[in-house]
């Protein structure tokens, strides 16, 4: 009389395609300030920082230097010295990374280098919607007040 649906019931999921939008170009130096949503690979050398809602890849040519860097997801092929918040790290074999990683999840290659901690979390609060002007350290990275 009635037919049984074997069908799940959950939604579809739709897995959201991220896109490299920006690129800092091999031999090109900057410093300052990267934020925004969309996606942004650095084959040049950056200084300052970076906050994105979207992928950061730093390419093999690559060097980064900042004391924060917060992104959706990371790749790492290049070399970064400071501090990573991301969902999602990768370090590639070519890559390298001087700081502590706080991450949901964490993949590395045969080769890659990471000089500092990680720590993985059930969810990451990139603090990307706080007001300009905000910094958005990790608390437990909050240096003391005197």
């Amino acid at each position: 009389m009635f037919k049984r649906n074997n069908q799940p019931t959950s939604p579809a999921t739709v897995q959201s395609v991220e896109r490299i939008t920006s690129v800092l170009g091999a031999g090109v130096i900057w410093q300052g300030s990267i934020a925004g949503s969309g996606g942004v690979r650095v084959e040049g050398a950056f200084e300052g920082q970076i906050a994105l809602k979207g992928l950061l890849v730093i390419g093999e040519t690559g060097k980064v230097t900042c004391e924060y860097v917060r992104a959706a997801n990371v790749i790492v092929a290049g070399a970064v010295k400071g501090n990573i918040t991301a969902q999602k790290v990768e370090i590639r074999a070519s890559g390298r990374v001087w700081g502590d990683i706080v991450t949901t999840a964490f993949a590395t290659e045969e080769g890659a280098f990471l000089r500092g901690q990680i720590r993985m979390e059930d969810a990451v609060d990139l603090g990307l919607d706080a007001p300009a002007g905000t910094p958005a350290v990790p608390e437990q990275n909050q240096p003391d007040k005197v």
